[in-house]
């Protein structure tokens, strides 16, 4: 597997909340980007929670959309 080496390990929860910001920032990169399902090693359905959460919160103002 390509992404083997640079896969994070990340505790994994059952409910994706846009509010736990902290959770959420595991999921992103220092630009702001959502990393993909290969890089952290989620399920398909797992990553399109975290998406919509990251997503949420960004409009919501508790998460950038870029990094200054």
């Amino acid at each position: 597997m390509a992404y083997q080496s640079e896969r994070e390990e990340v505790e994994h929860k059952k409910f994706v909340d846009y509010k736990d910001v902290a959770y959420l920032r595991q999921f992103t990169n220092p630009h702001a980007k959502i990393l993909g399902k290969k890089r952290t090693g989620v399920a398909a359905q797992k990553q399109r929670e975290i998406a919509l959460a990251i997503k949420r919160a960004r409009y919501m103002a508790l998460m950038p959309y870029l990094a200054a």
